[in-house]
């Protein structure tokens, strides 16, 4: 294959996931009648066309935040073997043979241990490779947000991949670490905060995470999710048999309920939903297609939790049950899924309900 031609579409994804990852760029390559064939390594995968055509119409067509698994979105070039005697030449030998103009570089590694082993070597090369690419013009101002990853797969071989802005993670590794609240009661808390932090933009927080607004979290205890909903001043009804935190209690913005998250019925219409309950996905989907279907919340955050061979199917089975239960019944929403950083054999998904045509300006 030509060094020069970026025929690969590669995404990032969590370790382990490679394969689910893979499955979910084939089945949107499907979609496009591109002939492809899928490849994969530790913490990435991609599909490279064999049909003679290059990877940017068919990553340009699906757009990142419609992607489960992936992390990132790029075009790569096929995979460089590198000299430890000189590794900057290679590089750039193949950036200047695809004739590609960026304006910043992007040093990164797989989110494994092998990948984190090489952070000293990529932070050594970082300043002379940018002196060698800005003397060859591939590196200047106003390059139309152009980003250059080198995913360093080790100290011998790299991925080079484009990304554009609009169509990618801005985070360092399609990552967003998020620093645990030592007064949470658990864990799960940060899969609600970067739940928030995905799915709603930043300045519409103070509109839809506002203070005064009522939520249910469904199979509540100890309160992880029930913890952030009182951070923005919200009421909470907390369903679950099990016993919720005491701090959190005293909070005096939770309602304790012992009751079963699957059949118990709000008292009147909420603002959000959350739910992360362990269950089978399809019982899980049905109790929030109940809600949703009567408008008992404006919006839903929940868990679907996963088995462990393939996964891709089941989450493209369910948000196609759950998008088509909602078209059915006249029910106009949006719907995304995302396999959080701090997920594990999950996958969030969030609902918006809109407004009736009838109700909207």
């Amino acid at each position: 294959m030509n060094q020069t031609v970026p025929a690969t579409w590669l995404v990032y994804c969590r370790e382990g996931f490679e394969r689910d990852a893979q499955a979910e760029l084939l089945y949107h390559a499907a979609q496009h009648d591109a002939d492809v064939k899928g490849t994969a390594g530790a913490g990435w995968a991609g599909v490279t066309r064999t049909d003679g055509g290059m990877a940017n119409a068919l990553q340009r067509e699906v757009a990142f935040s419609r992607l489960v698994f992936a992390r990132q979105s790029l075009i790569a070039l096929p995979a460089l073997s590198l000299s430890r005697d000189d590794r900057l030449s290679a590089i750039a030998g193949q950036v200047s043979g695809a004739g590609w103009s960026f304006d910043s570089i992007w040093h990164e590694t797989p989110d494994t241990n092998d990948g984190k082993s090489l952070a000293r070597l990529t932070k050594a090369l970082t300043r002379p490779l940018q002196s060698l690419l800005k003397k060859r013009g591939a590196l200047r101002r106003n390059a139309g947000g152009r980003r250059l990853h080198l995913l360093w797969l080790s100290g011998e071989q790299v991925l080079v991949g484009m990304s554009f802005p609009g169509n990618r993670s801005e985070l360092a590794g399609g990552i967003r670490r998020l620093r645990f609240p030592s007064r949470a009661p658990s864990r799960s808390t940060l899969k609600l905060e970067e739940a928030w932090h995905e799915f709603v933009p930043r300045d519409e927080w103070d509109a839809r995470l506002a203070e005064g607004m009522q939520a249910a979290d469904l199979g509540a205890a100890p309160g992880g999710w029930t913890w952030q909903l009182v951070q923005r001043g919200m009421h909470v009804y907390a369903i679950d048999n099990g016993p919720m935190d005491k701090a959190l209690m005293a909070s005096g913005q939770v309602e304790h309920l012992g009751e079963d998250g699957f059949t118990w019925e709000p008292p009147e219409r909420l603002d959000w939903l959350v739910c992360d309950i362990v269950d089978k996905p399809a019982r899980v989907l049905a109790m929030v297609e109940r809600w949703l279907i009567r408008r008992w919340c404006r919006e839903a955050v929940f868990n679907l939790k996963l088995p462990m061979k393939k996964r891709w199917e089941e989450v493209q089975r369910s948000l196609s049950a759950l998008e088509c239960s909602l078209g059915q019944t006249g029910i106009d929403a949006t719907v995304a899924c995302r396999h959080l950083y701090h997920d594990r054999e999950e996958v969030t998904v969030h609902v918006r309900l809109l407004a009736p045509a009838s109700q909207r300006a």
